[in-house]
């Protein structure tokens, strides 16, 4: 009798050690389940504007972080002006809009759109050299990527959210352990564009670093060699 007790409990036991070691394991095994580039939908984006209304001074002026937003699609022209403001492309030869230690660019840019006229919902990635996006999925989980992001609203209500994520052994190559803080100040002057972009767009956006990263890697089947930095919403304010 007391052997069938043991034996149960040795069953019970093995099924737990396999379902917790099948839990922590998931987001690593799911990163590895890639496609191809080549084999995702592209989207062109509208070419960007080098103009506006609005000069450099007065966006700095007005800038400021905004949680709210009004539950109003964006246009796929303001999407694309943000996406070239943090990663776009300003020369031939491939230098962007914002400074990379040694030119190695890190930064890897996603848009997960909830919210955009003639965008469907889905998880997108951003290719800087061609303006375009390649789609990695279809549906909307802004309430997801809430959750994952300790329950912020913003990420919610915003109709998207851009998430900058970092590949540190392009910078570390070169530069050792002290590429981790290049990295990191990279996407800082990234980000601050966004946050220029979206004034002189008359947008909102607030930067968000509070999220479970193992958790915004699975949402998104991140690379990986990616690590997500920023979860930044944009909305209409």
């Amino acid at each position: 009798m007391k052997k069938s007790v043991y034996t149960k409990l040795l069953v019970i036991l093995v099924i737990m050690i396999s379902v917790g070691i099948g839990f922590f394991l998931t987001p690593y095994i799911m990163k590895k389940q890639i496609l191809p580039e080549n084999k995702y939908e592209t989207i062109a984006l509208p070419a960007p504007s080098y103009e506006s209304s609005t000069s450099v001074e007065e966006a700095l002026l007005k800038r400021r972080s905004v949680r709210e937003f009004d539950d109003e699609p964006l246009a796929l022209s303001q999407v694309s002006q943000l996406l070239w403001a943090a990663q776009g492309t300003t020369d031939p030869s491939g230098k962007r809009t914002a400074p990379s230690a040694g030119a190695l660019y890190p930064l890897e840019i996603y848009v997960v759109v909830g919210n955009v006229s003639g965008l469907s919902s889905g998880i997108y990635k951003y290719k800087p050299a061609k303006h375009e996006l390649l789609k990695i999925s279809d549906g909307d989980i802004r309430k997801q990527l809430s959750s994952a992001s300790l329950g912020q609203a913003s990420i919610k209500d915003g109709a998207i959210t851009i998430v900058m994520a970092g590949v540190y052994e392009r910078t570390t190559s070169k530069y050792g352990d002290r590429g981790i803080r290049y990295v990191h100040m990279e996407a800082g002057h990234a980000a601050q564009n966004i946050y220029l972009q979206a004034e002189s767009l008359g947008l909102g956006t607030v930067v968000t670093g509070a999220f479970d990263d193992a958790h915004v890697e699975r949402l998104l089947n991140l690379q990986k060699d990616e690590e997500p930095l920023y979860l930044i919403p944009v909305g209409k304010k």
